[in-house]
């Protein structure tokens, strides 16, 4: 045989050798990747850092299962109408995220005049919007949403399509029982549609009026509406009724068209100088109210 066939034959078995024998290589440790938050652990996050004032509402408002229903979730742009410090824009600001956006909507100037002695000045509601993004501001963290803030008859051209979720939280008797003193609702609703993206989501939570009450006694003008009201008014602007929720029921809560809403808590209107009456609406709890969701048709 060759002697350089040879040769080459040694070697390879050798290098073969070396190759099965040779110590694996160290491994060197790597930290685990951080897995961010999911919606519900970061609405969760959020709702435990409140007060203990907020929470204490929590049964009969039920944050987190409103925004679920609703499908609100983080890097979305929200509307709440009369927004508050806490309910909803307060929540939505921790919770939206970075990416998010919280648009503050309050009624018209017009509007408001229609209050009578609850009607705020008129300087006061003109600035209303440059107040509200003022006070948010400075609650505002590094993680937090972004704030805006408009009134309804003055919707911007640039914010049509921009909006995924619409709140009207305990609002919509407002703008009912002034209907037919100026169409509020109905224009109201014009500007929901503008600024909602096609296929956008309005959630609505009102005082539920009887359904075999009187459509005068059950106007807004007490503070309930009825459901089927709501949602034809809603069908007639072009809204589509995608689900409802008994998530806010209280079957306790049976007015007479004697009583109106402000009776129970958390305001006890008509008790504050009669201790059984007073304990009497507080067993009733909170008003009975419709929990509805509405989609912009495309």
């Amino acid at each position: 045989m060759d002697i350089r066939i040879t040769m080459i034959a040694v070697c390879a078995l050798a290098l073969a050798a070396c190759t099965r024998e040779a110590p694996p290589a160290p491994q060197t440790a790597t930290a685990p990747t951080a897995t961010a938050p999911t919606a519900g652990e970061r609405l969760d996050a959020v709702l435990a850092a409140q007060s203990e004032e907020t929470k204490s509402r929590y049964a009969a408002r039920r944050p987190k299962e409103m925004l679920e229903f609703l499908g609100v979730v983080p890097g979305m742009t929200v509307v709440d109408t009369l927004p508050g410090d806490v309910w909803y824009a307060g929540l939505l600001l921790d919770y939206l995220g970075p990416q998010g956006k919280v648009i503050g909507v309050d009624y018209a100037p017009d509007m408001w005049k229609l209050f009578g002695e609850y009607a705020p000045d008129p300087a006061e509601s003109a600035r209303w919007t440059a107040d509200f993004v003022a006070k948010m501001e400075p609650k505002r963290g590094a993680d937090d949403a972004t704030v805006a803030a408009l009134q309804f008859g003055a919707v911007p051209d640039a914010a049509a399509g921009t909006v995924d979720v619409v709140l009207l939280s305990r609002s919509v008797h407002h703008l009912m029982r002034l209907e037919d003193k100026g169409g509020w609702m109905t224009k109201a609703l014009a500007d929901i549609g503008k600024l909602l993206k096609p296929g956008g989501i309005v959630g609505v939570e009102a005082h539920r009026a009887p359904e075999g009450s009187s459509d005068t006694w059950a106007n807004g003008e007490q503070g309930y509406v009825k459901q089927s009201a709501v949602i034809a008014a809603f069908a007639k602007a072009g809204f589509e009724l995608v689900s409802s929720s008994e998530m806010n029921a209280n079957p306790k809560d049976q007015p007479t068209e004697k009583d109106f809403v402000w009776r129970l808590p958390p305001t006890l209107a008509t008790s504050e100088n009669d201790p059984a009456l007073r304990a009497q609406l507080t067993a009733i709890g909170e008003s009975d109210r419709m929990t509805l969701k509405f989609r912009k048709k495309p």
